[in-house]
């Protein structure tokens, strides 16, 4: 158990990895981020002549909090993982309920970040803002790809060591 349990902290250490780059990139490269949720809100890039351009917004303001709300919910899920990968380290060779009550803030974090690829930029980007008819602004696919990786995690991250014991004895 011991090896799936260094298995699980890995998989949620890498997530903390990845949304910490995703947040110093989103902080140190602002404007070309800033230029993707502007594309998006404003939905310049659909189809020309779509019925659903009443939903497009042209404010500066709001793309900002709208981009500024997402760094912010990136940053929480990031520390959370963070939080959690070390919650999961300390109880590394506890006892197994032990082990598995440890897992709550990463799969606190791992669930944010899967509600952040899904409702923000698959459902509200993608469906609201169409972000599906753009060829420069479709961010669908990488939310799906990052949705999947981060919702594989949750999933064997919540397994809980008696489960994998018995998979294991067949």
């Amino acid at each position: 158990m011991f090896v799936i349990r260094l298995c699980k902290i890995s998989l949620v250490a890498a997530t903390a990895l990845f949304l910490a780059l995703v947040v110093l990139n989103n902080l140190t490269d602002y404007g070309s981020n800033y230029a993707f949720v502007e594309g998006v809100l404003s939905m310049s890039t659909t189809f020309p002549g779509n019925d659903l351009m009443w939903r497009s917004i042209e404010s500066p303001l709001i793309y900002t909090l709208f981009y500024w709300s997402i760094i912010l919910w990136e940053t929480v899920a990031m520390a959370l993982c963070i939080w959690g990968t070390a919650a999961l380290i300390k109880s590394l060779n506890a006892r197994g309920d032990v082990f598995n009550r440890a897992k709550k803030f990463a799969a606190a974090g791992l669930t944010l970040s899967l509600l952040q690829w899904y409702v923000a930029f698959i459902t509200v980007g993608g469906e609201w803002f169409l972000m599906w008819q753009s060829e420069d602004w479709n961010g669908q696919d990488a939310a799906f790809r990052m949705f999947g990786i981060i919702g594989i995690t949750l999933v064997f991250l919540t397994l809980k060591d008696e489960d994998l014991e018995e998979a294991e004895k067949g």
